[in-house]
């Protein structure tokens, strides 16, 4: 009996996806629940499993764009599994030629030479001699080739000048119209800021081996990060909004989302209810989130929705940048790399551990006051965690 499978729905108000690859052949026989194809959204790329075992017959080429519900393939599943995997055919070896033909080899040998008045010419140019045809006796490049070439944009390189053209996946063309959007449709403003890191470095310093021991995930950033921009949003509100059409929405709860890097690029999971969480619930969602992303098992569920993001560009090594908005949010916080810095503490010059905060928001609902205050807060928490985030409890906070 023949099987048609078809294409799933992704996640609610997606209408179409992209076969970005076919992980099997056609003719090729395929167990249920093996994963076919990866197909890419306007949100995620997601594995197809088969839903039944069977000879696989491809109904859909890489890059075909399909609507949920279209039939990408049939499965025949009264097809008996083969015994063997089929036999690699020998490619048949071509015999090398070892004489290549003279008339060939005295022109290759002659390009290029090039006299004395020729190679003083091309020198002015900067132009090399191997680049210029010769019309003289055995290709030689002569006084007039030599006045009559032109130099190149650039001077030619002696590596690869290939290039290749490839389609944008369904994912990064709908990211770059994203972006795009964001810029031309929002009042889009950064403000930015310092934090000394060194409360939250004599921190993990003294308890991340505990706590790791304890609940099994690192004492990261990230928790001091989210919990201190969770506070902030409860007093500055109108970060933690957003604009649709001619009203603005507030929401009273967090849903935090955490850029990753996944294999096909950005990836923005979502905490939900991060103002519930306490420094362990914080990693503990972030490994798991950032590990099914890169693994290519994130859902569009757990990427939809969110009222902030964060993310970090400290980890590849950015000093400060000005992250665009995750639409439909109105801000996103930028982390970026902690290096070691001059700072006046106390009347005194001390080397300290400093990262550069940058937060870019929608001017149109969010003003100046707001976003300066907003970050402020930010840099307030994070440098007095203990009082701030830990209501100077720190054993209690930790879980220890």
């Amino acid at each position: 009996m023949i099987l048609e499978m078809k294409v799933p729905s992704p996640g609610e108000s997606i209408t179409e996806v992209e076969i970005a690859t076919w992980l099997v052949e056609d003719g090729d026989y395929v167990e249920k629940d093996q994963p076919i194809a990866e197909v890419d959204s306007d949100k995620a790329t997601l594995e197809l499993p088969a839903e039944e075992s069977g000879i696989i017959t491809l109904k859909a080429e890489e890059g075909d764009a399909v609507e949920v519900g279209a039939v990408v393939c049939l499965i025949d599943r009264s097809a008996a599994k083969p015994e063997g995997g089929a036999e690699k055919k020998e490619t048949p070896k071509v015999e090398e030629k070892k004489d290549a033909p003279k008339e060939v080899a005295k022109e290759t040998y002659a390009t290029g030479t090039a006299s004395p008045a020729a190679k003083k010419i091309l020198a002015e140019k900067g132009i090399s001699a191997s680049t210029v045809k010769g019309t003289g006796k055995d290709g030689r490049v002569t006084k007039e080739d030599a006045v009559q070439a032109i130099p190149s944009m650039g001077t030619p390189g002696m590596g690869s000048r290939g290039s290749e053209r490839k389609k944008l996946s369904m994912l990064r063309r709908k990211v770059a119209e994203r972006l795009v959007s964001v810029k031309n449709e929002t009042a889009m403003l950064t403000t930015f800021n310092e934090v000394n890191m060194q409360p939250i470095f004599d921190l993990r310093k003294q308890y991340k081996e505990d706590f790791k021991s304890k609940h099994g995930v690192g004492l990261g950033f990230m928790s001091f990060f989210t919990l201190a921009i969770v506070r902030a949003l409860k007093m500055y509100p109108a970060v933690n909004s957003m604009i649709d059409g001619k009203e603005m929405i507030s929401f009273d709860f967090q849903d935090i989302s955490i850029a990753v890097s996944g294999p096909k690029g950005l990836m923005v999971p979502v905490i939900r209810n991060a103002e519930n969480l306490t420094f362990r619930g914080v990693e503990s969602e972030v490994k798991r989130l950032a590990i099914r992303a890169r693994e290519g098992q994130i859902t569009v569920d757990e990427m939809t929705g969110g009222t902030f993001t964060i993310t970090n560009g400290g980890v590849f090594g950015s000093m400060l940048s000005t992250p665009i908005i995750n639409p439909p949010q109105s801000a996103i916080l930028g982390m970026h790399n902690i290096v070691n810095r001059p700072m006046a503490v106390n009347g005194e010059v001390v080397i300290q551990p400093i990262m550069y905060v940058a937060l870019s928001y929608d001017h149109r609902i969010i003003d100046g006051k707001e976003s300066v205050g907003f970050l402020v807060a930010v840099k307030e928490a994070l440098e007095n965690p203990v009082e701030l985030l830990m209501d100077n409890n720190i054993a209690k906070s930790l879980e220890m």
